[in-house]
């Protein structure tokens, strides 16, 4: 059976910085970057809040630069998938798409999360053109234009209210007759004048040409159905951390995400945690990478015990 000293698993910014710096760190780190290497990033389009990128980034090319850094420096990058992991006592056990067994002394989960999305074909066809999940990302793109942001709950509220101070409109597409949100988050909703709320709606489907989307056919609760018109539709209906098959050994929140404390450790020792499966809040690739350095750091130290 294969024995390694710092078992990475995921490939997007947290992995890959995890694995630049364990690989200075002399940890001959080995990182399984699964089925998305890298991660949500590769969804989008240009990044331009990334430091060091005057003009932005192609969000392909950064985590592909990162990569290719985290294998000049000494890190081995595979495809597949760990599926089965063992964390009861070290070495840990592990194994790869079902079958292939490893031993790790120490293991960075960096497995991120995904997206809620809607299900709908056009929207998947959209994804990257119009459509988003990341207002903080993408909404520069749409200054002074009008965008729809689907959402009723704090999320949503902060997605919207960002957004307004960039778009010249936004809608909030809300099923329910109420926002779910804080009240605080609710008065905010209210207070800005370019937030147009169309409470019992759903989404039929995103419209849209070549260039990307132009507008969302939406459903009134009461049958009704019409168009808007708009530049981006953003997605703030939640996400899912990728720490399924973690959940009985790490310790979680109510909604999956892996706690961490001081620094990037979880709550078992040895296994740490980076990026946005253990982050519900900030969810940037900056801070990912952030995380992923430090949880290399983290692992130094361990292993050094």
């Amino acid at each position: 059976m294969e024995r390694i000293k710092c078992l990475i698993i995921g490939g997007g910014p947290a992995g890959y910085t995890a694995g630049i710096y364990a690989s200075r760190a002399g940890l001959s780190p080995i990182i399984y970057e699964g089925m998305a290497p890298g991660g949500q990033l590769t969804t989008t389009t240009v990044v331009e809040n990334f430091p060091g990128f005057t003009n932005g980034v192609d969000a392909n090319v950064l985590m592909n630069d990162m990569r290719s850094q985290a294998v000049r420096l000494g890190a081995e990058i595979r495809s597949g998938s760990i599926t089965e992991v063992d964390f009861s006592s070290r070495p840990f056990l592990l194994k790869v798409d079902g079958k292939d067994e490893l031993e790790a002394e120490a293991v960075i989960v960096a497995t991120g999360a995904v997206a809620k999305y809607l299900g709908l074909p056009s929207e998947e066809r959209f994804k990257g053109f119009g459509v988003s999940a990341c207002a903080t990302c993408d909404g520069f793109f749409y200054r002074r234009k009008v965008v729809a942001v689907v959402g009723g709950g704090d999320t949503a509220c902060e997605e919207a209210t960002y957004l307004a101070g960039l778009c010249r409109k936004v809608y909030m597409i809300v099923r329910r007759d109420v926002l779910r949100a804080s009240e605080a988050m609710q008065e905010k909703v209210r207070s800005t004048d370019n937030i147009e709320i169309l409470f019992n709606c759903n989404t039929r489907e995103v419209l849209g040409d070549e260039a990307g989307v132009t507008g969302a056919r939406l459903e009134r609760k009461d049958g009704e159905v019409f168009d808007i018109d708009v530049d981006g539709f953003f997605l703030a209906i939640g996400h899912h951390p990728n720490s399924d098959i973690f959940a009985s050994w790490l310790e979680t929140d109510s909604n999956g995400y892996i706690i961490t404390h001081d620094g990037q450790k979880t709550s078992v020792e040895g296994v740490f945690a980076a990026g946005d499966v253990q982050d519900p809040h900030y969810r940037q690739a900056i801070t990912a990478a952030a995380s992923g350095c430090r949880a290399a750091l983290d692992a130094k130290n361990f292993l050094d015990r």
